[in-house]
């Protein structure tokens, strides 16, 4: 089975206190935690989990919904020949004082405008500056 670097971002009531790195965070005391080994494709999925959790914040503030907590999980694997993505998978969990439906909608919401991963599934050139 192929290696899919997995990592899970967190925050709020949902933060895990066994992180590899905390981030300061302004919508949530006690900052983002971060779980996952700290290598390249490990951090390009940390990019992924951290823009779903903080536009899971936004959005839902301008629905008027009160997110408690977070935890995102990505994971995805790369072609070990060229280390081209294969696709990159998330999962978000909201801990929020809203119904069901509305926390869908939410994270419907999410999924169109997160910013990160529509970046990476549109594909960018990569150029060092010299």
């Amino acid at each position: 089975m192929a290696e899919t670097f997995p990592v899970t971002v967190s925050a709020g009531t949902l933060r895990d206190d066994g992180a590899l790195f905390t981030s300061p965070h302004r919508w949530t005391e006690g900052g983002v935690s971060v779980v996952g080994a700290f290598t390249g494709a490990h951090l390009l999925h940390v990019a992924v989990g951290g823009c779903v959790l903080n536009d899971v914040y936004r959005e839902a503030e301008d629905l008027g919904l009160d997110v408690l907590g977070v935890r995102v999980a990505v994971a995805g694997g790369f072609d070990p020949a060229t280390w081209a993505s294969t696709g990159v998978t998330w999962t978000a969990e909201v801990d929020a004082a809203a119904p069901d439906a509305d926390v869908a909608v939410l994270l419907d919401r999410v999924e169109a405008v997160a910013e990160i991963p529509r970046a990476i599934a549109q594909g960018a050139p990569v150029t060092r500056l010299r």
